[in-house]
Order: C-alpha cells, then structure tokens, then sequence
C-alpha cells in the first residue's frame, strides 16, 4: 500500500498534469489566434480594390462604377437602439461595424466603402422600416480629424437594401460639404442640391408626402431647412436610418451620431 505522502504526492502530480495539459491547450490556442490575426491581415491588405472605385486625388480622376458591377448587401437582422437592423450596403471590401451607448445616445460606425454617389452605394447602415410622414435628425462628429475629405455621415431614406436603391439622403462630408442628394429611381445616378453652409453640428432630413428636405443646427441654435424641397416618390414601408462611408474602398473610418430624433410625422425636427 501506498502512504499517505505517496498518495499526496500522485495527487500533486495529477494537478501539475492537468495544468500542463491547460497550458499547452491555452497555448495552441493563442498561437491559432496569432496565425488567424495574421492571415487576416494580410488577406485585407491583399484586397484589390478596383481602379474606378479609388477616390479622386491629384493624380486620379474618380469614375463611375461599371453599368453592371453590383455587390450584394451584408444584413444583420439584430436591433440597435431605435434601428432594427444594420447593413453594409453594397458590401465594402471590408466589412463594417455599429456600436450604441445606451448611456450616451451615440451610436458609432465604422465602415469603408469607395462612396454613396453615382449609380450604387458602399456605407454601413443603421435602420428600420417606416411608412408615411418621418423625421430624421443627428447630431454628427467624426473622431479622427484627419480623415478623408469626402467621407460622409448620411440620414438615408431608401426604397430597399440594395445597392442601387432608389433613395434620398442627407449627408455632411469630412470637409464640411453639405447636401440634399437623391436617385430618382433604381440604378440611376444621384443628383444633389448643395447648400451654401458648411460643417453644421446637426443634419436633419425630413419627408412630408413626396417632399424632401434638408434642416441643419449650424452651432446648436434651433433647426432650420436650407434650400428648396425636391420631389420623390418612395412606396411604404421604405428603410430609414443613419449611415457612413470612408469613401476609401479597403479602408474604414468612424463616424459617431448622437441626440437623435425619429418621428413618423413631417415638421417634428429640433
């Protein structure tokens, strides 16, 4: 028979076996999430990013997507504050993120995507379904400063998720640009009304029938619409949300909404 030192001595053992056999599994494991960090690294900076979606810069001229080119929409189904689901519109060559803080009201997102212009859209989406009259507006921040000009934080009213979904948005760029833009139907290119003002702290879109407007709070003061209406017809329920593009095709940037205000009535913005 054993003694009793034996028997603590096999029981110590056991222990110090078990905790090896721990070690190593959390070892494998670490060195597996090291590989996968890796290679997924290097398959996004692999990523090829087709010329026409390069943005304008000195020594290129931003084009048009090709007729024919579409990607499909990445939707996740999963509420997020007032929105009942968030997309990546058009499929960014990487895929995008949303964040809410319940505390603070903000809501975050991160997203590539070479635009929201032309005939088809690349920008995470936050959304619900709605129908008749509706009131949009956002306080907006970008966090990184030196972000790309024309990145942009939009209040989008679209007819479905598609890429090339006829639409109505209103966005603020990085660089302060401000502007009612909208596809008049499915696959066509977007028009824009631009507004004299630039880099307001607060966006706003509103829908009152056909009628689209912008509304913008320039340093807090009360809400007021800038420009003309346009006119456009979507069919209920449509999607209604807030969204951001880089305007980098491979490259995200963030952008944070906060104070949010959506209402199923026209004439509700503050």
């Amino acid at each position: 028979m054993k003694t009793s030192l034996q028997l603590r001595c096999d029981q110590y053992n056991a222990r110090i076996s078990i905790v090896k056999s721990y070690t190593i599994v959390l070892l494998l494991c670490i060195a597996f999430c090291g590989i996968w960090c890796k290679a997924e690294a290097q398959r996004v900076s692999k990523v090829e990013v087709p010329e026409w979606a390069l943005p304008g810069s000195a020594t290129h001229k931003q084009v048009p997507p090709p007729s024919d080119f579409h990607r499909a929409t990445r939707t996740v189904n999963t509420p997020m504050g007032i929105f009942k689901g968030h997309s990546d519109v058009g499929g960014a060559l990487v895929p995008g993120a949303s964040g809410f803080d319940a505390a603070t009201g903000q809501y975050t997102i991160t997203s590539a995507g070479y635009n929201i212009w032309y005939t088809r859209d690349e920008f995470r989406y936050l959304w619900k379904k709605m129908s008749g009259d509706v009131s949009l507006a956002a306080d907006v921040n970008f966090p990184d400063s030196a972000g790309y000009g024309d990145r942009k934080a939009v209040l989008v009213i679209r007819q479905n998720l598609d890429d090339d979904s006829k639409e109505a948005m209103v966005a603020l760029h990085g660089a302060g640009l401000m502007h009612l833009a909208w596809r008049p139907a499915k696959g066509e290119n977007l028009k824009e009304m631009r507004i004299p003002e630039k880099g307001a702290l607060r966006i706003g879109i509103e829908k009152h029938g056909d009628d689209f407007s912008i509304w913008i709070s320039m340093h807090g003061e009360p809400m007021h619409q800038s420009g003309n209406t346009i006119k456009l017809h979507v069919d209920g329920p449509f999607y209604i949300g807030i969204g951001f593009c880089s305007h980098q095709p491979a490259i995200p940037d963030t952008g944070i909404l906060s104070n949010l205000v959506l209402e199923n009535a026209a004439g509700k913005l503050n």
